[in-house]
């Protein structure tokens, strides 16, 4: 009866002195995600749409944001190892943000099949800050949806060492489903299109994080 008795006291014993010693792991610093807003054109429709996602953003506490607005920034097409003063000017106004990045969302319309030059130039002028990040994305167009666009910068970023994440976010015909203040006319679809995406990127961004916390990527 005593061996029983002590048997069933020691492993609560021991529990207790294992609390004592390990103290709980403090909260990981948020996510911070920069979203791209891709296109740099006159009337573009892409801010109504930068919006809806942050405010979709805005509602995670484990995500802060940067916004990389393309608009605002005026990247030349022509590369040099050797930029201007001007130049330098205009990449200080995204570097940093791209640097500090865990993960990003690009928002991309679709031109011609394709991504916009300004989109290009940006991921053109950067290698080592998209390297062994997630990036996710949300397009937007016509009947397609933007999703040609999407589809061509997957290998581009691949190729530059990031890791896109599978689900997307796409607006179809993206002008007749917002109203005139930018809200969207039927969001539950696209709400919930939005969470799976950001709950993957988040994944992917923890993930990769805590991995080159071990060791550097390239290592």
């Amino acid at each position: 009866m005593t061996e029983t008795t002590s048997s069933a006291v020691a492993p609560a014993a021991a529990s207790a002195s294992l609390s004592a010693t390990v103290s709980a792991p403090e909260p990981a610093a948020p996510l911070r995600v920069a979203v791209v807003i891709g296109s740099n054109r006159e009337g573009r429709f892409g801010p109504v749409v930068a919006e809806w996602l942050l405010a979709r953003v805005r509602e995670r506490t484990d995500l802060v944001f940067d916004v990389v607005d393309l608009a605002d920034a005026d990247l030349p097409t022509s590369l040099s190892f050797r930029p201007s003063d001007t130049v330098n000017a205009e990449l200080a106004k995204v570097t940093p943000k791209l640097a500090d990045a865990d993960a990003f969302v690009v928002l991309t319309p679709e031109y011609n099949h394709s991504y916009p030059a300004s989109l290009k130039s940006l991921i053109d002028w950067h290698g080592a800050e998209w390297q062994a990040k997630p990036v996710a994305f949300v397009s937007y167009g016509g009947l397609s949806g933007g999703l040609r666009a999407v589809e061509h910068l997957r290998p581009v970023l691949a190729e530059l060492h990031a890791v896109t994440i599978r689900d997307t976010v796409s607006f179809h015909n993206a002008g007749a489903l917002f109203d005139d203040e930018g809200n969207h006319r039927d969001p539950a679809a696209a709400d919930a299109a939005a969470k799976t995406m950001l709950d993957q990127l988040a994944w992917w961004a923890w993930a990769l994080r805590a991995a080159k916390e071990v060791r550097p990527y390239g290592s």
